[in-house]
């Protein structure tokens, strides 16, 4: 598997391009929540670029009808599926091998590419540690 390795210029870009999606929808959006790890840095960079208050899905986004739930890649789409049905959803990047479509996406990347975000470890692998652990 190939590896990428994104800068935070790469991660400007891609929510600047992102924003511009967003506010030229049409779809209407009170609120942004990150899911947990990958997307709680692009969504707080969203939420500012919006103007818009960032949520805990988890926690206190009850009051809000429409969130944007945002995470870094959708690569096999199994995060994502519990979120696609109910909110509106966007990533950074996409894989089409992936079993939902993200609404908004920054860019498309092969299935064969690893990519590595500036908050990620450089050494970070297909597998994340935590992941791992509870594997063995």
């Amino acid at each position: 598997m190939n590896k990428i390795y994104l800068t935070w210029n790469n991660i400007e870009d891609a929510v600047v391009s992102l924003a511009h999606q967003i506010k030229t929808s049409g779809k209407s959006i009170e609120a942004i929540a990150g899911l947990p790890r990958g997307g709680l840095i692009p969504a707080v960079l969203l939420s500012h670029k919006l103007n818009l208050p960032y949520v805990d899905i988890m926690g206190d986004c009850e009051e809000y009808e429409h969130i944007l739930i945002v995470d870094d890649i959708c690569d096999s789409g199994v995060t994502l599926k519990q979120y696609h049905q109910l909110f509106s959803t966007a990533t950074i990047h996409y894989k089409q091998t992936a079993i939902v479509e993200p609404n908004f996406y920054y860019s498309l990347v092969s299935e064969s590419i690893w990519i590595v975000y500036p908050w990620e470890r450089e050494d970070s692998e297909a597998v994340p540690d935590y992941l791992k652990r509870s594997i063995m």
